[in-house]
């Protein structure tokens, strides 16, 4: 294993002791749970020992971990401290943590607008990008959530499917007009039940009698949105994330869009304190508001059809 990837699958494997779960450690790092357990398999290969196991309050580590936690829980404190403090040497960098449906389907299509004008910032984002992931914690952190940060805008969730698929239940019934048709799901909408999908929009607007739960699980939107557009079937989805896609008619929308629910919390900013006010982060936040600013006057002119 190389240096970098011995702190990554350290760091990983820390912050799942701290976190008791892939799932929540994935979010603090914006990876996916399998590249987490994937970090945590490879310095487990390496060693030639288990270092985790999973007990009642989630994971806990092994006999041979747990006599080295408290130092690797002190040495990633340690390590924080320090990245914050020779921080000014990467100041043309901005490191990004961000919920991956939303920096997939809303950040990355926008970005370049931004990079135009400040060609000299270099971006990680989720792991990846123009810089290598650092240790220690990201300069701005972005996912939908209830945590105590500010808000960018609050969105809503419609059914979306691809153009031939709205020929299928035009002349259909016209009470269960989606009886029988293909369902899409993102797996946090069968798992979580702060992320709304076809199980509460059928009870709310009804087209269905059975079954709102069947049907094919997505990891991702993006995945789930590539299927859309091949008509593969209908996905309950943020609207913010198909936009572009509804203006440009990749996708549309079955039902009138005043048929929507809303998402649980907005999506969120938090900016590590250090970094608040150097400019390239600035700039930046500045550029993200306007542009969550203007994601919120779409969102809202559909909700006003209500």
């Amino acid at each position: 294993m190389t240096v970098t990837t011995h702190l990554k699958s350290l760091q990983a494997l820390e912050l799942a002791v701290r976190e008791g779960s892939l799932k929540e450690t994935a979010k603090r790092l914006g990876i996916t749970p399998a590249a987490v357990g994937q970090r945590i398999r490879s310095l487990e290969d390496y060693l030639g020992t288990d270092l985790l196991m999973r007990g009642r309050s989630g994971l806990q580590p092994t006999s041979v971990l747990n006599q080295a936690i408290a130092d690797l829980r002190v040495a990633f404190e340690a390590l924080e401290r320090v990245t914050e403090t020779l921080d000014f040497q990467r100041v043309s960098e901005i490191h990004i943590v961000a919920d991956p449906d939303w920096a997939e389907l809303w950040l990355l299509p926008r970005l370049p607008l931004f990079r135009k004008e400040h060609p000299n910032l270099l971006f990680c984002i989720n792991g990846s990008g123009d810089v290598p992931v650092r240790l220690g914690s990201p300069d701005l952190r972005i996912e939908c959530s209830d945590a105590d940060a500010e808000a960018l805008y609050h969105d809503l969730l419609v059914p979306v499917t691809g153009t031939d698929n709205t020929r299928r239940i035009a002349d259909f019934d016209r009470v269960f007009q989606m009886e029988g048709m293909p369902l899409l799901h993102l797996s946090a909408q069968l798992e979580n039940e702060d992320q709304p999908g076809w199980v509460d929009w059928f009870e709310k607007y009804g087209h269905r009698k059975s079954g709102p739960d069947r049907g094919v699980n997505y990891p991702n939107a993006r995945i789930a949105l590539d299927a859309v557009k091949q008509n593969v079937g209908f996905l309950v989805c943020h609207l913010s994330l198909v936009l572009n896609d509804l203006e440009q008619g990749t996708v549309v929308h079955p039902f009138p869009l005043s048929q929507h629910l809303a998402a649980a919390h907005p999506y969120r900013l938090a900016l590590r304190r250090d970094v608040i006010n150097r400019a390239p982060v600035l700039r930046f936040t500045e550029w993200l508001r306007a542009k969550s600013r203007e994601t919120q006057a779409s969102i809202d002119a559909v909700r006003n059809q209500s």
